[in-house]
């Protein structure tokens, strides 16, 4: 066993100015405020500013989080941004958010699982804490998800939207450890129900893809449901179980904000009450990789959770991904 444990030292989060609504998508596609909601609960999304970059939105959400614990950038050891839109495929946007923040020269990439990247990310960084060589990691989830969107295709047009959370994660004794479990896992069978086609070495970019818009997200909506549902369910289960925590000593349930409908099937698949599952979705859409990290900053700066109270964090993505994590604030 580790002499080391983990904890979140504080937390961060940057949203973009520019506001895009129901009624804004009704003049792009066929579409209505009243079925956006009726189907996803989401009200409006934010939208990055022309020339804002990923590191950008979560060099900004970094550095809240390292002021808010009077952390220098100078201090951290690691910096890792999940994130399926990063600025260039290389270098890794997370150098580019060290430079920006003036970090040293400390460990710095990215990690690329959907919707589950952060809760990735957070898994590798406290593993690499917990080995004793780091004492400070900064862990963001970031995504310029705007960029992979094809605004003429009303199914999937209304449900993303940028931003980006982070969490400073501190080395400690490892009898004050407060990342209590984790539970990570892919079906690659499922790789193409979520994707974006081109940009790879699968379909490089060309004028032709970009003109069949296949630079753009794809996803066959009713086959993702039921899977989101299932595994998001399994892994939520299988993480409690690792941490000896039942569902009733969990303060809140911080579940990727992909879709309300899929929220609500989670916490009843879980027996939790509505009032402990934490839903902002209406206001950000889907921020993929960033959605648990900017849930989980709004709870902390509200002041809606106290020391000792755990939380659940839980995601699903594509590839298909998913992730599950127990954390004692």
């Amino acid at each position: 066993m580790s002499a080391y444990g983990v904890k979140i030292a504080s937390t961060g989060s940057y949203i973009p100015e520019r506001v895009v609504t129901n009624l804004d998508l009704e003049r792009l596609v066929d579409t209505s405020d009243e079925w956006i909601q009726t189907r996803t609960g989401i009200r409006e999304r934010h939208v990055a500013a022309e020339g804002e970059t990923t590191s950008d939105m979560a060099a900004a959400a970094g550095r809240t989080a390292l002021d808010r614990a009077g952390i220098s950038p100078a201090d951290l050891d690691l910096i890792i941004v999940a994130t399926l839109s990063p600025d260039t495929f290389f270098p890794n946007t997370a150098c580019y958010v060290q430079r920006k923040i003036g970090a040293g020269k400390c460990a710095s990439f990215s990690i690329e699982a959907a919707c589950c990247g952060f809760l990735y990310s957070l898994d590798v960084a406290a593993s690499m804490l917990r080995g004793g060589g780091f004492k400070y990691a900064l862990v963001i989830g970031a995504e310029k998800i705007s960029m992979h969107v094809d605004w003429t295709d009303r199914t999937t047009c209304v449900l993303f939207g940028d931003g980006a959370g982070a969490v400073l994660l501190e080395r400690v004794p490892a009898d004050r450890n407060t990342f209590l479990a984790s539970s990570l896992g892919a079906d690659g069978n499922y790789t193409h129900l979520l994707r974006v086609p081109a940009g790879g070495s699968a379909m490089p970019i060309t004028h032709e893809a970009i003109d069949q818009r296949e630079n753009t997200i794809k996803m066959a909506g009713r086959e993702t449901f039921k899977l989101a549902v299932n595994a998001m369910a399994g892994a939520a289960e299988e993480a409690m179980r690792r941490a000896g925590v039942t569902i009733d000593q969990v303060r809140w349930l911080v579940p990727h904000q992909a879709n309300k409908r899929i929220i609500s099937m989670v916490g009843q698949r879980l027996h939790i009450p509505e009032e402990r599952v934490y839903i902002n979705l209406d206001r950000y859409g889907n921020t993929s990789a960033a959605s648990i990290p900017i849930a989980f900053d709004e709870i902390v700066r509200a002041d809606r959770i106290a020391p000792g109270d755990t939380a659940l964090f839980v995601a699903f993505g594509g590839g298909l991904t998913w992730a599950a994590a127990v954390v004692r604030w």
